[in-house]
């Protein structure tokens, strides 16, 4: 929740969709799809920096992905290597913070080097910070802290009881992360896809018409302002947590 106003989402996470329904509705190939999508995100990135958001994370790359066609893949990575050689500086400046979460297997070494780079680069930067999901998937993500609790536990640093949700939540790709407020999708499709399905157990859903090519700043505000709408009980009555935010 966010500490300065409560109308106002402190975590967006945003599953950006729609890039190759755009691009086929107007007779264009998928890539160009995807490449209006990548503008899309430069805008998104700035009406949440306006609107005050604090953390803002992206669906860019899911593990489910590499089912995909080899070329449209190629293109993928191709998009995420030029965003990040011609948008890292500018988000630099603006005092953006990366963070990447993710599996780095299967990626190439120059991908690799380029996401590290721009988490050492900005890891100090006081501003938005932006979460790319990259190669990611939640079920792999939380299989993998189990695993990771499981060894704790067979070698006798830490007890079963001990386990709790603060705990498994620390073994998560995004530990010292709020949980999302708000998870938007675009295109209109009604499913989380395999993201933050542990981070996002409170969060309000809002499922976007809009291709993600066309989401810009009326979009984001409008998605937010349907959030301001919701009654947030996480569980109990609206006495019980403040009523409606």
């Amino acid at each position: 929740m966010n500490d300065e106003s409560p109308c106002i989402p402190a975590h967006v996470a945003i599953i950006m969709d729609g890039n190759g329904r755009w691009a086929t509705q107007r007779g264009l190939p998928r890539f160009e799809g995807h490449r209006r999508g990548v503008e899309a995100l430069r805008r998104t990135i700035i009406a949440a920096e306006e609107a005050g958001i604090r953390y803002l994370t992206v669906y860019s790359f899911s593990s489910e992905n590499w089912r995909r066609p080899l070329p449209e893949i190629a293109e993928l990575m191709g998009l995420l290597r030029r965003f990040i050689q011609h948008d890292l500086a500018t988000l630099h400046a603006r005092n953006v913070r990366i963070r990447v979460i993710g599996v780095q297997d299967g990626l190439s070494p120059d991908i690799i080097a380029l996401l590290d780079d721009a988490e050492k680069l900005t890891a100090h930067n006081t501003g938005l910070t932006f979460i790319v999901a990259f190669n990611y998937g939640s079920r792999r993500e939380m299989i993998d802290a189990v695993r990771d609790l499981a060894d704790e536990v067979r070698l006798g640093r830490l007890s079963p009881a001990d386990i709790t949700e603060e705990l498994f939540s620390d073994r998560l790709d995004t530990r010292g992360i709020p949980d999302p407020d708000l998870v938007v999708r675009t295109s209109g499709e009604q499913r989380l896809s395999n993201f933050l399905l542990w981070q996002a157990s409170y969060s309000e859903l809002v499922f976007s018409p809009v291709l993600w090519p066309d989401f810009d700043r009326n979009a984001l505000v409008a998605a937010i302002e349907e959030f301001r709408q919701r009654d947030r009980r996480f569980g109990g009555t609206p006495s019980a947590v403040g009523g409606v935010l």
